[in-house]
């Protein structure tokens, strides 16, 4: 506020996370913007984490739904249809680790540091990608769903059989994993982009945004690069810093619901999950008040 130069007052609401993660967190970053708005009369709007990085491009490029999106962080690994604010249609997800996560499970593996993401590019930028033939699971599958188990399973196999490892195995391996996962995700995003031109017809702007933290990584981007120009698709990858969680993706949510004039009363929950389809099945015990 110091910064914008703006009073307590100023503001024209108060966007705050309100889903994904620890409950017992979310209930206490909760707490503080309730007790903000509710004291200086303030709208509140709860938003869903998932939905910020859907609408980042609004914030960045000023782009407008519809578009497709491939959401791949920590937590999660999807494509979604993004229609408009507060519509959205689920394609695939992933059925057991999200990608974030399967490049920390690596990392780990490796005994490399923490996010793993990173430190699984540095290393496989030294090693040969062709070294180890992993599988690449569900490749070629109607519904673009993910699934990154069995090729963690596949390179934990690898590394046991080598051990102890030298640092080239290690570069081998993580480029190897790399150049998989690149190959899976732009097979599953292929499939996304035909499903899309099917529900919304010829007319819909043909573009991919790429959101999440693991968004950062340049072979998968290069990957996307090129499937995009043979699709025919724009390619949007948000900056690094919008890529991952962050407050500017909450509040710019937060102002598209305000400006469509919704609010949000002070019994607004905490959420463990908030699908961001409503196909999506409800998460048991998803809400909690703060």
């Amino acid at each position: 506020l110091d910064e914008a130069g703006l009073g307590f007052r100023d503001p024209d609401g108060v966007a705050a996370k309100a889903c994904q993660g620890l409950l017992c967190d979310l209930i206490e970053r909760l707490i503080t913007p309730k007790a903000f708005a509710s004291f200086h009369n303030l709208p509140l709007i709860a938003v869903n984490h998932l939905e910020a990085h859907a609408l980042t491009p609004g914030l960045t490029e000023g782009k407008r739904p519809p578009y497709l999106l491939l959401l791949v962080s920590g937590g999660h690994t999807q494509l979604l249809i993004v229609r408009d604010v507060g519509s959205y249609t689920r394609l695939g997800t992933t059925l057991d680790d999200a990608l974030g996560e399967s490049f920390d499970k690596t990392a780990k593996l490796m005994g490399l540091g923490y996010p793993g993401g990173p430190e699984v590019e540095r290393w496989a930028e030294r090693g040969d990608g062709a070294r180890f033939e992993l599988p690449a699971p569900m490749l070629g599958r109607e519904k673009p769903d993910f699934s990154f188990s069995g090729l963690k399973t596949a390179l934990r196999r690898q590394a046991q059989a080598l051990a102890p490892l030298s640092e080239q195995d290690v570069a081998d391996l993580c480029a190897s994993f790399q150049e998989t996962v690149a190959r899976v995700v732009a097979d599953r995003t292929a499939r996304a982009m035909a499903l899309y031109g099917e529900q919304l017809g010829s007319g819909a702007p043909r573009l991919l945004v790429v959101s999440g933290g693991v968004a950062a990584n340049t072979r998968l981007a290069r990957e996307l690069e090129a499937l995009c120009e043979a699709q025919g698709f724009e390619l949007l990858v948000p900056p690094a810093a919008l890529c991952t969680d962050n407050a500017a993706m909450i509040a710019w949510a937060g102002a598209e619901h305000l400006a469509r004039g919704e609010r949000h009363g002070f019994d607004a929950e905490a959420r463990a999950r908030w699908p961001l389809d409503r196909d999506a099945p409800p998460a048991i015990g998803a809400g909690v008040k703060a």
